[in-house]
């Protein structure tokens, strides 16, 4: 991997790959790092550019104690990074926290930099209150937020898996009760990573709300929703689809909040496309 040093003195790690009159910019997941897209990378890469970091406070590189591990700080950080590499027409193709920080990037930084967006499962407000039912389990307000920031400085890996497997999903809930191959790998992975930054992070997340921001959204935008995700409600893909105005959403069956792992040559082909057609 290579990297770029911010002023804060954080390195930004990241692999560029293949070359294209389109670059794709890939942007993980909350505890995710730059894995999570590399199957995708080594593929889209025979006809695209592509790039892939490690956002800041994940990976497995270390971090400053006191670094700041947030969304506008990870916007910035984006924005660094297509200096860096002179890139001037990206798609940004963003996972869950990943999607948060292409609307974090839009809303501090514009779209000049861009060709198009692809958001993988996410919610523009993770909290709900009274008038936003579209958040995590479509009934997660501040008061069980702040429980779960509490859990999270409890017991960091286990606190995370209990998010996974208590949500919308049945099959998660039954294989986290059943202590799966899967959950028992993704224990012993978040076991290893920086806790307390990434508690940062997801106070950070949990502070925001993006619902201006994707209502003005005008770059063509495709959504990837899974049928089955353990966070997001039906009502929110559509709420999504209706406030981007030049968007088109596809629900892929049987899959959960990753429907891009489930369906990885769908997920290719779609995201091919959707590139053709900019």
């Amino acid at each position: 991997m290579e990297h770029f040093t911010r002023p804060d003195g954080t390195e930004i790690h990241y692999i560029s790959l293949g070359e294209g009159e389109t670059t794709l910019v890939f942007l993980h997941g909350w505890t995710a790092s730059v894995r999570e897209w590399l199957p995708f990378a080594s593929e889209l890469a025979e006809n695209h550019r592509v790039v892939s970091w490690d956002a800041r406070g994940h990976g497995a590189h270390s971090y400053h104690e006191e670094s700041e591990i947030s969304l506008p700080a990870m916007a910035d950080d984006l924005e660094a990074m297509l200096e860096h590499l002179q890139i001037e027409d990206a798609v940004l193709v963003g996972h869950s926290m990943g999607a948060l920080t292409s609307w974090e990037y839009l809303r501090r930084h514009g779209d000049k930099r861009l060709r198009g967006l692809c958001i993988v499962d996410q919610s523009p407000k993770l909290v709900t209150d009274d008038e936003w039912q579209h958040g995590v389990y479509s009934d997660f307000d501040k008061a069980t937020n702040t429980a779960f920031l509490h859990r999270l400085t409890e017991n960091f890996a286990e606190a995370v898996l209990e998010l996974i497997a208590f949500g919308k999903n049945r099959r998660s809930r039954e294989n986290y009760e059943q202590n799966s191959r899967g959950f028992q790998q993704m224990r012993e992975y978040l076991q290893k990573q920086p806790g307390d930054l990434l508690t940062r992070c997801w106070d950070s997340i949990t502070q925001q709300d993006y619902r201006e921001v994707v209502a003005g959204i005008k770059l063509p935008t495709l959504l990837i929703y899974g049928d089955e995700s353990q966070f997001y409600s039906a009502e929110l893909q559509q709420w999504v689809k209706q406030n981007i105005e030049s968007s088109e959403l596809h629900i892929y069956e049987q899959s959960d909040h990753s429907p891009h792992l489930w369906h990885k040559e769908r997920f290719i082909y779609d995201l091919n496309r959707f590139i053709d057609s900019l």
